[in-house]
């Protein structure tokens, strides 16, 4: 396969643009004829080529300036015009395709989902629409008349302000809507369908009014109000935390079932999966009422960073998505628990983000090179991102931010931006220099701080030495010093916190971190402390300090910085982890510390500190979690050690977790914050006592007695784990309630495809045949086939190699139907470099296999090809 990569330093500006654009869509599941009238405007007077992008759809015809046109050649993926001849310094093409909606299984460009038919045009979706300069920098206003069959589709949406609709005498409408405000060909949207529609308004700041249109499946109105009211607190955060105020008369948010991704900030018409809309009581727990709230922001904020201020080109995805993830995190902040905020997203950064780091697929946040643009949508670019953007905060503080924030919107608002322009902005807006930060965005891979220590008694000086490197790099071999910032506490042994000083003089809690090696010097400390790193996690990096068990138990039960409270539960567990897996690796008996047990119980007699933060520190990191913290993973040990400390600590809690379950009563459900905290601890106790001899009573009857979601799950799930003799007949209660409901039988099937049952491979296998299970449906695929590759770390990595072999399988038939999807799913087989001999052998295996695939995506190919290099 010759799959071409692009390269960040080859950038060059179009030679043309495009200023405006009509589209016809005569619109229909299995013929959609598409008239494309575009006014180019050409910017290199010496151009005389113009090339656009197009493939997947049936060429028709092409006009230039209204007369027929012949001068072009065309390949699989662009249509070459040659424009000798042509002098004229502005011109219109019409171009005619056409495209059978009801085939694209690719969910990218113009595609059915269920009965109604929905685009998806970001990275490069359009150019299976028509052909385009479907490139980021060329912004041009949209006009978009849709005409179909009234019956099938009452509803006809797209970009901006709805101008003009009408009735045909053969049973069609058509409506016509018109964007004023240039953009990208990615951030295009088209919806047809039939639907339930809720409205509401909005009235800004300015006191304009906003129509607001939420638009779902027949039958799941009674789902929807919980999103409408996330979209009106986001709008309302964004004016008052960065004076950033809705533009467009409506704004219109619909919710599909066949979505690759999480949502899509198409310009006033957000198209989502129907996962980040749709919740009630029933059919979401906590945790997706959290995530829908998250991703409705995350979207609107699109609005100014990624629409109205949008990429040069898609090496800074991360300008937008970067940005936009910090926005969100700090939405969800103000309006929820700052620490708990903070915490989830560092699970998320060391557990998956961490992994990236270490595998093939590294790159830098502003990446440079690209063979398919869909690989970049990652964890890297998007969470770590986020993290650069924070590290910019913290060192700037929020004053200094929101003034960079202002002369950033203010230089670049209805244009095509870079990472180097908001880098800039932050610098001049707080006149200092930001040099060394910038090399965040073209460094990858994830420092590592290094950390010793050493008291002087006699002059009460306490000195930090830190040490910052970054180990090499699947794409890069060399890696420089970075500007980080060390956020720091000092705290005596009794837990009081001491005051930083050098001198006499006060020192700052962040310590900029720039050379390789540096010392911090403190004085005026009586007695050597216990000193607590990298609080709030303050950078993306890994911390080596030798902390005892005795010093992390200090920070556990005194550090004012919740983060750090939680982060020492973290290494007392990990610290346990290891001790165990070595035991297990030698055939040892598995032991857990008295003062680590006893530590957890005092955490969970004083629960009413913090509920939320005492649920957290007690949850025990998952396998995956844990894994990232080994060299070399053995599936089977972290499994074991981890089995065996659930069973421990449930035993040495038992009493105090069944004292706990039965003092916490919730009779009615409620969306605020201390229900949901009562709820988690709740479910965190019956969790425990699931691995003690009470569990499956207590289990059995928790599940009877639930009426919410949440709880049905949380009993759902321990007996699933604990294989709890009740399982078997509440996994088909379950199923005979929900089989209609393919959203809630998703988490049916995450929970199959993670049981711990030697036989779980086959009940996966079974359940693709199952009526609720829909190949061709990325959500159905993610719950069962990446739940068992991705959370279900000993049986997919069986030393049979029986879980390669089928991943192998799924991604083939995906290849051909949907290469996005499929170059998702296959992550879990490209870091076989962190296993043992044995299983990478067959995890190479199964990915040579895969590249003999005669017409291998370029989606997977490139991740395979960085994977075998």
């Amino acid at each position: 396969m010759l799959a071409k990569a692009k390269y960040r330093k080859d950038y060059r500006q179009p030679d043309f643009t495009v200023t405006d654009i009509f589209l016809d869509f005569q619109l229909d599941a299995q013929r959609t004829v598409v008239t494309a009238k575009t006014h180019f405007q050409r910017l290199n007077e010496a151009a005389n080529s113009l090339r656009l992008d197009g493939h997947s759809f049936q060429f028709s015809s092409i006009l230039l300036n209204d007369a027929p046109f012949t001068a072009y050649v065309q390949d699989g993926e662009s249509l070459t015009l040659d424009l000798r001849g042509i002098d004229a310094a502005t011109f219109q093409l019409t171009i005619v395709t056409i495209l059978k909606p009801a085939d694209n299984t690719s969910l990218q460009g113009l595609y059915q989902s269920g009965e109604g038919i929905c685009t998806q045009c970001e990275a490069e979706g359009f150019r299976q629409i028509t052909y385009m300069l479907d490139r980021p920098d060329v912004l041009a206003r949209y006009t978009t008349k849709i005409t179909a069959d009234k019956a099938k589709y009452p509803y006809l949406l797209s970009n901006g302000n709805r101008i003009d609709g009408g009735e045909l005498e053969d049973g069609r409408h058509w409506v016509e809507w018109h964007d004023p405000f240039p953009k990208p060909s990615y951030l295009f949207a088209l919806v047809a369908g039939d639907f339930d529609l809720l409205t509401d308004t909005f009235i800004t700041r300015s006191g304009r009014e906003v129509a607001l249109e939420l638009y779902v499946d027949r039958g799941n109105l009674n789902r929807a109000s919980w999103a409408m009211e996330s979209l009106k607190k986001a709008m309302r955060w964004d004016e008052e935390r960065f004076g950033l105020e809705y533009d467009l008369d409506i704004y219109m948010i619909v919710a599909v079932d066949f979505f690759n991704m999480g949502a899509m900030e198409n310009k006033g018409l957000n198209i989502f999966n129907s996962k980040y809309v749709l919740a009630n009581p029933q059919t979401a727990t906590d945790d997706d009422y959290l995530a829908i709230e998250s991703v409705i922001a995350h979207e609107y904020f699109h609005n100014w960073t990624g629409n109205r201020v949008t990429c040069r080109d898609w090496f800074q995805l991360s300008l937008k998505e970067g940005l936009t993830v910090f926005r969100d995190q700090e939405f969800s902040s103000d309006t929820g628990s700052r620490a708990v905020k903070r915490i989830q997203d560092v699970k998320l950064l060391r557990s998956v983000q961490f992994a990236e780091d270490a595998g093939p697929m590294a790159h830098p946040i502003r990446p440079e090179k690209v063979i398919e643009m869909n690989n970049f949508y990652t964890v890297t670019v998007y969470e770590k991102g986020a993290e650069v953007i924070r590290m910019l905060h913290t060192l700037l503080g929020e004053q200094g931010f929101q003034k960079g924030m202002r002369l950033y919107i203010a230089e670049n608002d209805g244009k095509a931006a870079t990472c180097e322009d908001f880098v800039s902005a932050m610098e001049r807006a707080n006149e200092l220099d930001l040099n060394q930060f910038r090399r965040w965005y073209s460094q990858s891979g994830t420092p590592e701080l290094l950390i010793s220590d050493a008291y002087d008694e006699k002059t009460h000086t306490y000195r930090l030495t830190v040490s910052q490197s970054t180990p090499p790099t699947a794409d890069q071999m060399e890696k420089v010093n970075l500007h980080i910032p060390l956020k720091i506490a000092l705290y005596d042994q009794k837990g009081t916190r001491q005051m930083l000083q050098n001198d006499g003089n006060p020192i700052h809690e962040v310590l900029n971190v720039t050379e390789k090696d540096q010392i911090f010097e403190f004085h005026g400390i009586y007695g050597r402390p216990v000193p607590a790193l990298l609080c709030d996690f303050s950078a993306p990096v890994k911390l080596d300090y030798d902390y005892t068990n005795a010093q992390l138990i200090t920070l556990l039960q005194h550090a004012d910085n919740s983060f750090c409270r939680w982060d020492a539960a973290q290494m007392l567990l990990l610290n346990e982890l290891r001790r165990n897996v070595s035991h297990y690796q030698q055939g040892e008996s598995l032991e857990m510390s008295p003062e680590v047990l006893n530590a957890l119980a005092v955490v969970l007699q004083n629960y009413e500190r913090d509920i939320e933060l005492t649920t957290l520190i007690l949850t025990l990191p998952r396998e995956l979690e844990f894994a990232e913290n080994f060299k070399t993973i053995d599936p089977d040990g972290i499994f074991a050690a981890r089995e065996f400390m659930l069973r421990t600590i449930a035993e040495h809690l038992k009493d105090t977790l069944v004292l706990l379950y039965n003092h916490i009563r919730l009779e009615n459900y409620r969306i605020e914050g201390q229900d949901i905290a009562l709820r988690a601890l709740k479910n965190l106790c019956l969790n425990y006592i699931g691995y003690t001899a009470l569990g499956n009573n207590f289990v059995h009857k928790h599940y009877n007695n639930a009426n919410n979601m949440t709880d049905t799950l949380a009993a759902l799930s321990i007996a699933c784990r604990a294989a709890l003799p009740c399982r078997d007949t509440l996994l088909a209660d379950f199923e005979q309630k929900w089989q209609h409901d393919g959203l809630v039988m998703d988490k049916w099937f995450a929970l199959q495809a993670t049981r711990p049952d030697e036989n779980v491979l086959e009940i996966v296998q079974q359940l693709m045949d199952h009526p609720s299970f829909n190949f061709n449906n990325p959500n159905r695929l993610r719950s069962l086939v990446g739940s068992f590759a991705n959370q279900n770390l000993k049986a997919f990595h069986n030393i049979n190699g029986s879980g390669y072999r089928f991943l192998t399988d799924i991604l083939i038939r995906l290849n051909e139907s949907n290469p996005q999807v499929a170059a998702r799913l296959v992550e879990p087989l490209l870091r076989f470099a962190r296993f043992d001999a044995q299983r990478q052998t067959l995890m190479k295996r199964a990915l040579e296999r895969l590249s003999l695939i005669e017409e291998l995506s370029k989606d997977l190919f490139e991740k395979i090809e960085k994977a075998l290099q």
